[in-house]
């Protein structure tokens, strides 16, 4: 991990998550209130239609909350979307913003993303800013090159008085249970921590570069170990209770 940044453990719940569920969170504040305080921040990024709930239970055990997704206008006629300044009303602190499952399946571009980016900031949101390369751009030795553009257009030049977070997240990692090598990690998160530094100056060293892709209780201590890894963004292991503590437990 990078010295002087506090770690983000992120709970990524994507399109899972109905009212039965708030009993694993229930399960999750008293395992982090039981103990030590957890060393990180953790965030839980749950289904819009539980965020406000959601936010207001996991206050009292230090859990924080973001949205998934947002527009990048405050309101306006967009039916079925979510703005910026919905998701800070119903208690979120974070959003995240160009997830590859996003970028696949609704085409999103950098441009766009870097647009919610700005909007989040707006709204008063951290945004976490998700980049990453295909199977077939890694195979075609193409991955450094891809995350340098998308960090180049989806990453706003604001970032260097602001608080946002990238989320290196190779995409064919993404829920198949595969991980690159701890080198490979490495080598990606250095040239990410390279790229911040030379655009933003001292504050690219600031910026949370966070791991996701398969991340789970038997890899997260290695993984949270390696340089620049600042914390993770977890999907399916942030679902339940006793593995999403593991992981925390790892920083």
């Amino acid at each position: 991990m990078t010295a002087r940044i506090t770690p983000l453990i992120a709970g990524n719940w994507k399109m899972n998550g109905l009212t039965a569920a708030l009993g694993e969170l229930q399960r999750l504040g008293e395992l982090l209130t039981a103990g030590t305080a957890p060393r990180c921040t953790v965030a839980v990024c749950p289904p819009a239609t539980l965020l406000a709930r959601v936010s207001a239970q996991v206050a009292v055990s230090g859990i924080v909350t973001g949205g998934q997704d947002c527009h990048p206008a405050q309101s306006g006629a967009h039916t079925g979307d979510i703005s910026a300044a919905m998701l800070a009303d119903a208690g979120a602190q974070f959003v995240i913003v160009g997830h590859s499952e996003r970028r696949t399946d609704h085409g999103e571009t950098d441009s766009l993303v870097h647009a919610k980016a700005l909007a989040a900031v707006a709204a008063g949101l951290t945004p976490i800013i998700c980049v990453g390369e295909t199977e077939a751009q890694r195979r075609g030795g193409e991955a450094a090159a891809v995350v340098r553009r998308q960090i180049a257009a989806s990453v706003p030049d604001e970032a260097q008085g602001i608080d946002v977070v990238i989320a290196y997240e190779p995409v064919w990692a993404i829920g198949t249970g595969l991980t690159p090598s701890l080198e490979d990690i490495r080598d990606m998160h250095g040239g990410i921590r390279a790229q911040l530094v030379e655009r933003f100056g001292a504050a690219g060293e600031r910026i949370r570069i966070l791991y996701g892709g398969s991340m789970k209780p038997a890899n997260a201590r290695d993984i949270l170990a390696v340089e620049n890894v600042d914390g993770g963004l977890v999907g399916g292991a942030s679902l339940l209770a006793n593995d999403f503590y593991a992981i925390i437990s790892a920083v």
